[in-house]
């Protein structure tokens, strides 16, 4: 989450549930420093990739219209946006180290339904240095993290101008 991201969720609306941002400001500022860190050295174009996937398999409307559209804005295409939801049978659209990121984004989101199977890991270890593919980890950590305070606060997609 970036700077207006913090100040657009510290006045959004109240939805019902909870000012996340309001009521526990230490924990929301440690997650946003949590995602700076996470992104630094990563490819900007990766990182809304990963987000845009973890949020749609989270059911996290408010982080997917937010991060699909900072995509947008950073100059991604509408064709990538499309088919990232289906880039398994779309691959020609990704990098093959796109590809071994997305399969990582969904291996640790969906970590519940089997782990992070060892081909997953390798492949994305093959495609990552080390460094890398920690920045990597931290970034799929971090927007699991958002995903979770907007679905459990039900933060509300386009209400606060994102």
């Amino acid at each position: 989450m970036t700077t207006t991201e913090s100040n657009a969720a510290a006045s959004a609306p109240r939805s019902g549930r909870l000012d996340f941002a309001r009521q526990a400001p230490k924990v929301f500022r440690a997650v946003l420093g949590l995602d700076a860190a996470a992104r630094e050295g990563l490819d900007p174009a990766l990182v809304e990739l990963v987000q845009i996937r973890s949020s749609q398999l989270n059911n996290c409307a408010y982080c997917l219209h937010m991060h699909t559209g900072d995509a947008r804005k950073a100059g991604e295409s509408e064709e990538r946006l499309h088919m990232t939801g289906v880039w398994r049978e779309a691959k020609h659209f990704f990098t093959e180290k796109e590809q071994a990121a997305l399969a990582l984004t969904e291996a640790v989101t969906l970590v519940a339904d089997g782990g992070v199977p060892d081909e997953v890991y390798g492949t994305a270890a093959a495609c990552f240095e080390e460094r890398e593919l920690a920045q990597l980890l931290g970034l799929i950590l971090t927007i699991n993290t958002w995903n979770r305070i907007a679905l459990a606060t039900r933060k509300t997609a386009g209400a606060d101008g994102r």
